[in-house]
């Protein structure tokens, strides 16, 4: 079994060579070597990197560095922004990057991301997207109704939804109701040009390690989506204050709520599909 995870953050210390835009409550440096020795050591064969919007914003840099130096271990995704006149050029250019397999754009409701589904920055956006042929990953945690109305907006634009579309705690514990907007992601799966990232459900559990109360919240959206639509991550390190990474993964391998197919599919073979890219097996 091809085990990939939808969604990863590696990131070098904060330093004036490569300075942190804001500095979150994650560990002090996770860099791409550190990031594979973790993988290598609970068996995941590669990664999806986002490259993180928290320290480097729109800087992609370090990401290329990555997958560089681990080829055959990381595909790269860049956040790219709607507010950049020239970010038609900036998607041309990293279309031509070698590993990168998308780009990403963020509607939540904090100050500056707050935006309409008709917003010109991001129509300009995914009309590249479709000309390069580029998956979109979209964060629209705590902002679903307008993430359903760019999608809706969209039909041609191949949408990535991070971390099943629901806000998601960075410390512990877990909001009271922490799958209250669930029937809308369910939803949401009628819309055929988008598939959901199973990324960061150990985060919602209010239960301890290995989180037994996720598994009957994801069964409505394993039904609802279909397996071959949902890519299974750990949006490791976002995840670092609640859970390690082998606690991020491991359920899932260990669970006896998924056949050997199912598996093979919600941990690899979706991801796999969408963004067109795998790992070699170690």
């Amino acid at each position: 079994m091809l085990i990939i995870d939808s969604q990863v953050h590696a990131y070098e210390a904060n330093t004036p060579k490569r300075p942190w835009h804001s500095v979150p409550n994650w560990p002090d440096h996770v860099t791409g070597d550190e990031m594979v020795a973790a993988m290598d050591k609970v068996g995941v064969d590669g990664a999806i990197f986002i490259s993180p919007f928290a320290m480097y914003r729109y800087d992609g840099s370090y990401s290329v560095e990555v997958q560089r130096a681990h080829p055959d271990r990381f595909a790269i995704v860049k956040p790219v922004d709607p507010d950049d006149p020239a970010v038609a050029d900036v998607i041309a250019d990293w279309k031509n990057t070698p590993g990168t397999v998308g780009i990403r754009i963020m509607m939540t409701r904090d100050p500056g991301r707050d935006r309409q589904p008709d917003d010109p920055g991001f129509d300009r956006i995914l009309r590249e997207a479709v000309k390069h042929d580029f998956p979109v990953n979209i964060l629209f945690w705590g902002n679903l109704d307008r993430g359903t109305a760019i999608i809706d907006r969209h039909p041609d634009v191949r949408f990535i939804i991070d971390h099943l579309g629901i806000m998601q705690p960075r410390t512990p514990p877990a909001p009271p109701e922490p799958w209250a907007e669930l029937p809308k992601v369910l939803a949401l799966a009628k819309r055929p040009n988008a598939v959901i990232k199973v990324s960061g459900a150990c985060t919602l559990s209010q239960k301890p390690y290995p989180y037994p109360d996720i598994w009957d919240p994801l069964k409505r959206v394993f039904d609802a989506w279909g397996l071959e639509r949902c890519l299974w991550g750990t949006d490791w390190t976002r995840a670092f204050a609640v859970c390690n990474y082998e606690q991020a993964v491991k359920p899932f391998l260990e669970t006896n709520r998924l056949s050997d197919s199912e598996r093979a599919m919600l941990m690899g073979g979706a991801c796999a599909k969408a963004y067109g890219w795998a790992p070699k097996k170690r």
